[in-house]
């Protein structure tokens, strides 16, 4: 297979250039179909029934009332589905996976939970359907907090899993010697963090449409991240080849990573299609999102560390516990991934890390952009700035001088290429006057001394890819056509961030041709080769490198092509722009085209170029510099400024980059100033699961943000070194805004939401302790 040539290079005709995506018109038109709007002849609407208590037996449940209604044309129980147990966190490939779920038990392990199934001819017939089915329940005792989960002789929620309520045996990580750094520390910071449970709030809801042929195969239509995974998941529980199941997704409205599971409709839509030898799509309401979607997992966090006078950190023990809800889901994944995080950003060469996920009888938890890092680096970031004021230092210095760099351990135990890190620090300190901010007025208006501004400074770095987590594998296929253009196959899921743009960047750039003439088929299991799923900051760098490694081998098929029409050999060629030529006389050549049809003799060409790619680990790290207003009346806090410094690699697409990291920051915003799903602690209750209630921030509420992308340390791993950016904007804009409060009116708060009444009466409180 040949390789590309030189992976790291100047001078680019298509990369690093903010092309139009070819999916633009007709999403701002409305032609572009999502699942929600097919519409297949004979079509059925399918809808679930909930729970209304956290944690029971099913005693009795009776559908003959639903079966009997008109229009009703299936109804699905525990009793009529198959029994087998499915992946929470549905990646064969995982080192760490739990098998934990059933389409449908007899048993409810969270307020919410889907129980039956319905398919009708209308939304309006189904939802009535679903009042006539009568449950009967054994309630049990509910646990609704790890605390509780974790109590001696506390309720098990499942049978499975090391006990306790344990999700997973804990993640334990040490290295040096904790006790001995300690004993050299000249003070010790130790503190208590938490953290809410924000939703993704995708615009799309989750959605799928199932159907069967006479031969039994299944073509199912989803909005998810992992087509491949899908089908592997329904071949399994079904009991299906893999041949027989053929999954579609086309455009995607957000996913965030929450929409990486395997969830009960799907299961059930297939399902219910099957009963009614009819096409059946369900699709969840809003509320439904809150209710069977994925959240962020709280935690509780516990973080001791040493440090000497010179800002040398001497040791770090950390304990987290992650709240995983009913079901695993990703909490194996985010805890370790959690835990392994506090190894790093900041240097210490002893450390001690205890990680643990917890079942509860809430909503589950699941993948969430910054998978179980923002949790961790919310707790390390907020205390470094705390450091830094008991050293009497400025807190980009600390965070600078303790900042990990080329060849320091990465958390997944590779070694860190390039100054990223401390590259984001220097350049934003500067563009953002950061020194000379602090040291200006905290009430800039005398007639408003309740208003006070505050400059906080937040850290991160993230991996992309999931290994060695996952073991993964991009692939992409390139077929070059007789007429010269080019068609990439691809896998990879496009959750509207650009990325199938991306992927023909690099196609175009490898091959030397124009963009426009490249274009890119995915999202249809039967076509495209095989991928593990659009998530972990991969696509570009994993997915990308296998494309480039595809077309590689394509422009050398296309040179043999050329070679044989012009009688020549296929060294003595190149290709620039879609034109081949002789390096020897560059007048004398062809075109693709001309190259590609055919030709007395010749007939068309058949060329294929393939690419897989297995990564290891690369890391891409940013520096936010954030300006907040807190009124001391109100409680409320504005974000005014955010200046986010990135350093992702080589740039491929500047505009879709910038996109990622002001959408994250947006994300980030709510999740520590609004956003929270609250569960009732007595009962298990949902208490905000709409978009009335749940606050996530608008347009009006953004801050300016002047996005800075640095090129500072490109990794050879990804395509002319280009690394991920999609998770990365939402891990240090939190602990930013939180130190930029503190900076504002002096109190200190460790956890989020910080919300007005937080604000309000920790200022009571210092005012009293005054």
């Amino acid at each position: 297979m040949n390789k590309p040539a030189n992976n790291l290079r100047n001078a680019f005709s298509t990369i690093g250039k903010s092309v139009k995506r070819e999916d633009v018109i007709e999403k701002v038109t409305g032609e572009g179909a999502y699942v929600a709007d097919l519409k297949p002849v004979g079509m059925l609407y399918g809808k679930m029934k909930r729970s209304d208590v956290a944690h029971a037996r099913i005693k009795r449940i009776d559908v003959s009332k639903a079966l009997a209604y008109p229009g009703v044309k299936a109804v699905l129980t525990h009793e009529d589905v198959p029994r087998v147990l499915h992946y929470g966190s549905p990646h064969p490939r995982s080192v760490s996976c739990t098998k934990d779920q059933y389409i449908l038990d007899d048993k409810v392990r969270y307020w919410g939970e889907g129980v039956a199934a319905v398919a009708a001819i209308s939304e309006e017939i189904a939802d009535e359907a679903l009042d006539l089915i009568e449950v009967e329940y054994e309630e049990l005792p509910a646990v609704f907090t790890p605390e509780e989960a974790m109590k001696p002789g506390a309720p098990q929620i499942h049978e499975v899993g090391p006990g306790g309520n344990l999700v997973l045996d804990p993640v334990r990580v040490e290295r040096g010697d904790v006790d001995k750094g300690f004993a050299e520390a000249d003070f010790v910071l130790e503190g208590e963090f938490s953290g809410g449970r924000p939703m993704p709030g995708y615009m799309e809801p989750n959605v799928c449409l199932a159907d069967w042929d006479g031969s039994g195969k299944l073509t199912f239509w989803t909005s998810t991240q992992s087509s491949f995974m899908v089908r592997g998941i329904l071949a399994e529980v079904l009991g299906l080849p893999r041949t027989k199941v053929r999954v579609l997704v086309d455009h995607m409205g957000g996913g965030f990573g929450a929409k990486q599971d395997c969830f009960q409709h799907e299961f059930l839509c297939a399902l219910l299609a099957r009963e009614t030898r009819k096409p059946v799509r369900m699709e969840f309401t809003r509320r439904e999102t809150f209710l069977a979607g994925r959240s962020r997992h709280p935690f509780k966090l516990w973080l001791k560390q040493g440090f000497r006078k010179d800002g040398t950190i001497t040791a770090r023990d950390m304990r987290i516990v992650f709240d995983s809800g009913a079901y695993g889901s990703h909490s194996p994944g985010v805890t370790t991934v959690g835990t392994n995080s506090a190894t790093s950003l900041y240097r210490c060469e002893n450390v001690r890390l205890d990680g643990r996920a917890v079942y509860t009888n809430t909503p589950i938890a699941g993948a969430f952009r910054g998978y179980g890092v923002v949790q961790t680096y919310y707790a390390l970031d907020i205390q470094m700035d705390e450091a830094a004021e008991r050293l009497g230092m400025d807190p980009a210095d600390l965070k600078l001088k303790n900042a990990v760099r080329e060849g320091d351990i990465a958390p997944s135990g590779h070694a860190i290429v390039g100054h990223g890190l401390e590259a984001c620090i220097e350049h934003g300190t500067r563009v953002f006057d950061w020194k000379g901010l602090r040291q200006g007025a905290r009430c800039p208006d005398p007639a408003a001394s309740h208003v006070r501004k505050g400059w906080g400074l937040g850290c991160e770095m993230h991996g992309s890819s999931a290994y060695p987590g996952i073991k993964e594998q991009g692939n992409a296929l390139i077929k070059v056509n007789e007429d010269g253009s080019v068609t990439l196959m691809t896998g990879a899921a496009g959750l509207g961030t650009g990325a199938h743009t991306a992927l023909a960047q690099i196609a175009a750039e490898e091959l030397n041709m124009p963009f426009e003439s490249v274009s890119v088929v995915h999202g249809d299991t039967d076509a495209v080769p095989w991928d593990i799923g659009a998530f972990a900051s991969h696509t570009t760098y994993l997915v990308g490198s296998a494309t480039r490694m595809a077309a590689a081998e394509a422009r050398a098929g296309i040179l043999r092509r050329a070679a044989e029409k012009l009688q020549t050999t296929a060294d003595g060629l190149d290709m620039v722009d879609g034109r081949i030529f002789l390096r020897a006389s560059p007048d004398s050549g062809l075109t693709v085209a001309e190259a590609m049809g055919p030709t007395p003799g010749i007939p068309s060409a058949n060329i294929l170029g393939r690419g897989t790619y297995e990564p290891t680990k690369s890391y891409s790290f940013a520096a936010h510099f954030v300006e907040v207003t807190v009124d001391t009346e109100t409680g409320l806090v504005t974000v005014d400024r955010v200046v986010p410094v990135h350093d992702v690699g080589k740039v491929i697409h500047p505009i879709a980059a910038a996109g990622q990291i002001e959408g994250g920051i947006q994300q980030g915003i709510g999740h520590t100033l609004t956003e929270d799903y609250i569960i009732d602690t007595q009962t298990g209750r949902s208490l905000n699961a709409g978009l009335v209630d749940y606050k996530m921030p608008l347009s009006m509420d953004m801050p300016d943000i002047d996005t800075v992308i640095l090129e500072a340390a490109p990794d050879p791993g990804g395509p002319w070194g280009a690394k991920g950016v999609g998770e990365d904007p939402i891990i240090a804009i939190g602990p930013a805004i939180a130190n930029a409060i503190h900076d504002a009116i002096g109190v200190r708060f460790h956890h989020y939401p910080i919300t007005p009444e937080d604000i309000l009466n920790a200022l009571n409180e210092k005012e009293r302790q005054s």
